[in-house]
């Protein structure tokens, strides 16, 4: 099946979703897989469009911007303030948006009559935090997740669900071993974590800084083909 969207398509609000998103153009009349993509703190949802190059033309494609505004075209989910003892999150505002994507994906599913079982939620660096969040809280939302160069919020552990709940869940983990952002250390404590959580998951590392690949793309799109 060939390559479908590649281009993002005009800003929307839904209040029943109640996060701003894009939808990748040309969308499938009748799609069949959802495919949630995320962006880092800073950025905004346009920049995560590249990674939906090579998805399946059956695959609806969202990009949803975080709820909070630090500045012309710079969103974020929750505020971080990196220091010497490495990042301080606003566990609040990562807690609320992890809620209020959990509704989204909920939402989206009803709306189009797309099955956890062929939904997948993945992000850049917080964004691939927040895609964690949900996905090891709320297992039954999704069939998998894609971690990308990002971490697991230690905070998230209340939130987890029990290792039966999480059992048919897959994930992706991509991460730079020289990432100057969040170390490659916080991609080997993901691996150990879900290897502890028995969540099925590959581990990645390749040889650049904080970023999407190439490699890492690629590498993202052949485990997305291992999903139903």
């Amino acid at each position: 099946m060939s390559a479908a969207p590649t281009r993002p398509g005009d800003l929307q609000t839904d209040p029943q979703l109640g996060l701003a998103f894009r939808t990748m153009w040309p969308a499938p009349a009748t799609p069949r897989h959802l495919v949630i993509l995320l962006h880092g703190v800073g950025s905004h949802e346009v920049n995560m469009a590249s990674l939906a190059s090579g998805l399946p033309q059956d695959t609806l494609v969202l990009l949803v911007r975080g709820p909070l505004t630090l500045g012309p075209g710079q969103y974020a989910w929750f505020r971080v303030a990196f220091g010497a003892n490495g990042p301080s999150i606003n566990a609040t505002e990562a807690d609320q948006a992890r809620l209020a994507l959990i509704h989204f994906v909920q939402q989206v599913q009803l709306k189009h009559g797309i099955s956890p079982a062929h939904t997948v939620i993945a992000g850049f660096s917080q964004g691939g935090i927040m895609s964690a969040s949900v996905a090891l809280s709320a297992p039954e939302t999704v069939a998998g997740f894609g971690l990308l160069s990002g971490r697991i919020l230690p905070e998230l552990a209340p939130h987890l669900a029990s290792k039966a709940r999480l059992s048919s869940l897959k994930a992706f983990v991509g991460h730079g071993q020289h990432d100057s952002m969040l170390p490659v250390a916080w991609a080997q404590r993901s691996d150990a974590w879900l290897t502890e959580l028995g969540v099925a998951h590959e581990l990645h590392l390749y040889a650049m800084d904080h970023g999407i690949s190439p490699e890492i793309h690629a590498d993202f799109l052949t485990w997305l083909d291992t999903l139903p």
